[in-house]
């Protein structure tokens, strides 16, 4: 389900325009979260002309390549993150990213995220952190809009494995072990530990 969040038209022109230059140049720019026991989540804004889109991956320096997380372009792929998950990366405060702030985070991550089990707060988290850095205008509303509808997948829900972990039912998500394109168990594993809130 599409959503459209009515921004003034001069903030709609330069959420525009921000968001051709992050897709529409000769480089593929680059945001890194730190997470427990040295991974890093790297959210990358694939430029690349007719393939445009945002992949959020799971590195580890042992690790030969990086496991997609999420993709959020026109063959969507997720959620990769719970809303404790998210929560805990956004917060986790850890050096070597791009930025430690718990809201600029927050935002950054939040398009890999979906969970249908929301804490009482959720909805005045993420309005704390469109406050703090957009222009939008009711940012309540819009939080709470984001929050319901949470991306191309929707709500999914979250459930501890038989391995001790964090599982998911979502139809497209790697996270999903009932799946083919799942990750193996081990990595499963790695990435809900790294994961942790």
């Amino acid at each position: 389900m599409e959503v459209h969040l009515h921004l003034s038209d001069t903030h709609d022109q330069e959420a525009g325009a921000l968001l051709s230059q992050l897709l529409g140049g000769d480089t593929w720019p680059v945001f890194t979260v730190p997470l427990a026991g040295d991974h890093r989540l790297y959210v990358v804004y694939r430029a690349l002309e007719g393939e445009a889109g945002i992949d959020y991956l799971v590195h580890h320096p042992d690790w030969d390549v990086a496991e997609t997380l999420t993709q959020d372009d026109g063959h969507f792929m997720g959620p990769g993150l719970s809303w404790a998950e998210l929560t805990a990366a956004a917060d986790n405060g850890l050096p070597g990213g791009s930025t430690t702030d718990p809201h600029a985070r927050l935002l950054l991550l939040l398009p890999a995220f979906g969970d249908d089990a929301l804490p009482d707060d959720a909805v005045e988290r993420l309005t704390a952190a469109l406050r703090a850095r957009t222009r939008v205008e009711a940012p309540e509303r819009i939080a709470a809009t984001c929050l319901a509808h949470q991306g191309e997948w929707g709500p999914t829900h979250w459930t501890t494995g038989e391995g001790g972990y964090l599982i998911n039912d979502g139809g497209y998500s790697f996270r999903n072990p009932a799946h083919s394109f799942a990750w193996p168990t081990a990595r499963l594993a790695q990435i809900a530990t790294a994961l942790t809130p």
